[in-house]
């Protein structure tokens, strides 16, 4: 377990910020790191700090790839933020909630509106389907155009430029995020009650992952697709996914334990190691083969609510509900 009292050498390279506001989530566009604030604000954090504002109200939801944020907000708007703080608004429709969003890999891009989510490719027509119940979650397969769209009782998967009807994975539940592994050969939504399900695509068949304290609101697969890290306990929970069965009648892994809750995780995109933030605002680096860990953020009190790693793992975007915030080169 990792001294929290005593800095390490990595602590005082932090570079603190002021967001202002609560840290909804942070992706890397390029080298500037850019901050989603709940009450509509974007915080582009480079060599200098820049700010925007994508929505007249709350951000709702928060994807995207490495060259821009796509935002969905109370206004009813769908909001692309580049690096250089230019802003794209994707779709506007007033009186509507934007709960979802999703970026696909090739500009592509997906959002959703109570119990009708929405796909729009980069040429043509837009694309809708309607859902049982409000839509939980969104997410596009690593590769191809396919969607999963989580609701009550499961998930639909969805080839908008397909005729045939979505696929139906069911689970009884309420389905909130959902989560593709990077080899598509499993599907895992958080669920409303503290719990993970997944399912086998090859076979259909259920990964009931359960046992957590609290409601898991942050996961991630490690490089590889090895293991999917967890918030929701008071360490961080690994399942592993390496074998063609998934974590079924394996035990997962738990790294990094204290004595406050895991608010938020982030995978290295290259080596087997995770950011895990906490409750009162503890960051560690922790090594997944030992359970190594390096003390990264000391705790102030505030719950670690965004990490983010680089696309080249050089750095690490931390955000709190707090607005305190902190990037640390490495």
């Amino acid at each position: 377990m990792a001294d929290t009292s005593a800095p390490s050498s990595l602590t005082s390279k932090l570079r603190h910020l002021d967001l202002g506001g609560v840290a909804v989530s942070v992706r890397f566009l390029g080298a500037r790191a850019a901050f989603a604030l709940g009450e509509g604000e974007i915080v582009l954090a480079g060599e200098e700090e820049m700010r925007v504002r994508a929505h007249a109200g709350a951000v709702l939801s928060v994807a995207g790839d490495d060259k821009r944020l796509i935002t969905g907000g109370d206004d009813g708007r769908v909001v692309a933020t580049s690096a250089d703080g230019s802003m794209q608004v994707l779709f506007e429709q007033k009186g509507r909630w934007i709960d979802q969003v999703a970026a696909g890999s090739d500009g592509a891009f997906a959002f959703s509106a109570g119990k009708t989510a929405h796909f729009q490719p980069v040429k043509g027509e837009r694309r809708s389907l309607d859902l049982p119940s409000t839509v939980g979650g969104l997410a596009f397969a690593p590769k191809g155009t396919r969607l999963a769209v989580a609701h009550y009782g499961g998930v639909s998967l969805w080839f908008p430029n397909a005729v045939a009807k979505p696929e139906r994975l069911e689970w009884k539940g309420s389905h909130r995020g959902v989560m593709w592994s990077p080899d598509m050969r499993f599907v895992v939504t958080t669920m409303q009650e503290a719990a993970l399900h997944g399912w086998r695509l090859a076979d259909g068949g259920h990964m009931r992952m359960s046992g957590y304290p609290s409601r898991v609101t942050s996961m991630a697969f490690t490089a590889g697709g090895k293991f999917l890290a967890t918030s929701g306990s008071r360490e961080a929970i690994l399942w592993p996914f390496a074998s063609k069965e998934g974590p079924m009648g394996k035990q997962p892994t738990m790294l990094a334990p204290r004595d406050v809750r895991v608010s938020a995780v982030a995978a290295h995109p290259r080596d087997e190691v995770i950011a895990c933030g906490y409750e009162d605002g503890l960051v560690l680096m922790v090594r997944i083969s030992d359970g190594a860990e390096i003390l990264l953020r000391a705790p102030d009190g505030a719950a670690v609510s965004a990490l983010a790693w680089r696309g080249d793992g050089g750095a690490l975007a931390i955000g709190t509900e707090s607005g305190a915030a902190g990037l640390l080169a490495f």
